[in-house]
């Protein structure tokens, strides 16, 4: 019997984590699992070389990163990444995201936690609601705010009504997964998280870190002390970057290919 493939095509997406951190991608593998992606994609995990910081907590983290990486998947790579998609596995304006849409050996698509979260966020908003952030150093609060703002295009003078601000746990990227006793961490965790909660009608929180992955249950579990049970688990959303990545860029991937090809 002759047949002919009439549909089907596979797709592979590239989760970059920026850092040296291997305990920090092994941990994104529990959400990667989890997302509801067709059998025939195809995700793949980098963790950054041993130039890379093994955390990224500001910005002189960011540009180390960035080189190292950038060195090291072109050297490895050549005639380009074999993939659909990347995602930038790091919660931050990370100029890798920038760096790899502008290369002409990546793929199209391809997005940031950070800004596959406040796309996700925003998508989930009612009138009256607003979001916000939840995330590790103090740095953050202010690169984030400003990353906010940035991706949206508004000035820092402008006001967003939607946009509740950024907490942090005062904690480093790397303590969600080694150094730090784990009852200290989802302390530390909670209480930023009810922080965000008492600023204004928060009904989206997003977990500002990729070191955060698999923690969502501490995020409802402050709201529910909060806020109650029927909040925590039925109204609040909690975002994981990871999985936002992930859903975001297939969806760019599945747009990119409705495109004309190059003659």
């Amino acid at each position: 019997m002759a047949t002919k493939l009439v549909r089907g095509r596979n797709t592979k997406i590239l989760v970059l984590n920026p850092n040296s951190s291997q305990a920090m991608t092994d941990g994104m593998k529990t959400v990667i699992d989890a997302v509801d992606l067709p059998y025939s994609s195809e995700v793949y995990t980098y963790t950054g070389p041993p130039e890379a910081p093994s955390s990224i907590n500001d910005g002189k983290d960011l540009e180390q990163s960035t080189e190292a990486v950038l060195n090291h998947i072109w050297r490895a790579h050549p005639d380009g990444l074999d993939y659909d998609g990347v995602v930038v596995a790091c919660f931050s304006v990370h100029p890798l995201v920038a760096d790899l849409q502008s290369a002409s050996g990546a793929p199209k698509s391809v997005t940031g936690i950070f800004e596959a979260s406040v796309l996700a966020a925003l998508s989930l908003l009612g009138p009256k609601d607003t979001w916000g952030i939840v995330t590790t150093g103090k740095f953050w609060e202010e690169h984030l705010a400003n990353g906010v703002r940035g991706f949206l295009g508004s000035r820092a003078e402008d006001p967003n009504h939607k946009f509740a601000g950024v907490e942090s746990t005062n904690l480093n990227a790397s303590d969600f997964h080694h150094g730090v006793d784990p009852a200290v961490v989802r302390q530390k965790l909670k209480d930023a998280t009810k922080r965000l909660l008492s600023k204004s009608p928060v009904t989206c929180i997003v977990m500002g870190c990729a070191g955060m992955a698999g923690l969502e249950e501490i995020i409802r579990s402050a709201a529910e002390e909060e806020k109650g049970e029927d909040f925590a688990h039925s109204k609040l959303h909690v975002i994981d970057g990871v999985r936002a990545g992930i859903m975001q860029v297939e969806h760019m991937i599945k747009h990119q290919r409705l495109l004309r090809p190059k003659s």
